[in-house]
């Protein structure tokens, strides 16, 4: 039996595959960059991929700070989901305090439930880009482009717990 034997019964008994829809996320206004003026006012973020000598993707999201320009923090994993953007920023926050704002692109993990629940349970203003328009996160693209040449670049990861090793360095 072939595909298109199988798509001929099933159209002759009237049956369909439901398609599932994707669940809409609410979208806040896209800004564009303005500088921050004081610390941990705004915190950009954005993901910087990999891959190791296996040819695993090694994923890292990187946080910086738009007034300081300094990292506030690197994670570093083979798939980093919405749940563990919001691990990440409440570890970072413990030790500076949570930022008043946080700008991203309008990726998953940036739009998922646990990501706004949390923007909105601490009181953070979420601050969206364009679609398009990188450089209007610009402060963490030119981190970003220096800690690949830095650091991504100049390492042939093998494993996962080796690029975290050099990573936190």
């Amino acid at each position: 039996m072939n595909h298109k034997k199988i798509y001929r019964l099933y159209q002759e008994a009237n049956l369909a595959v439901r398609r599932r829809k994707k669940a809409k996320r609410p979208t806040s206004e896209r800004q564009p960059l303005t500088p921050a003026n004081s610390p941990n006012a705004v915190w950009s973020m954005d993901f910087v991929s990999d891959t190791l000598a296996s040819s695993r993707q090694l994923k890292c999201l990187t946080v910086a700070d738009d007034f300081s320009h300094e990292c506030v923090d690197i994670a570093v994993d083979h798939g980093i989901s919405g749940a563990y953007v919001v691990h990440v920023l409440d570890q970072a926050a413990c030790f500076r305090g949570y930022p008043r704002a946080v700008r991203t692109d309008d990726g998953p993990e940036f739009t998922s439930r646990a990501f706004i629940a949390w923007t909105q349970r601490h009181g953070i203003e979420h601050l969206l880009i364009q679609p398009g328009r990188p450089m209007q996160n610009g402060y963490v693209e030119s981190f970003n482009g220096k800690f690949r040449d830095e650091c991504l670049n100049e390492h042939g990861f093998t494993s996962l717990a080796q690029a975290r090793d050099v990573i936190a360095t």
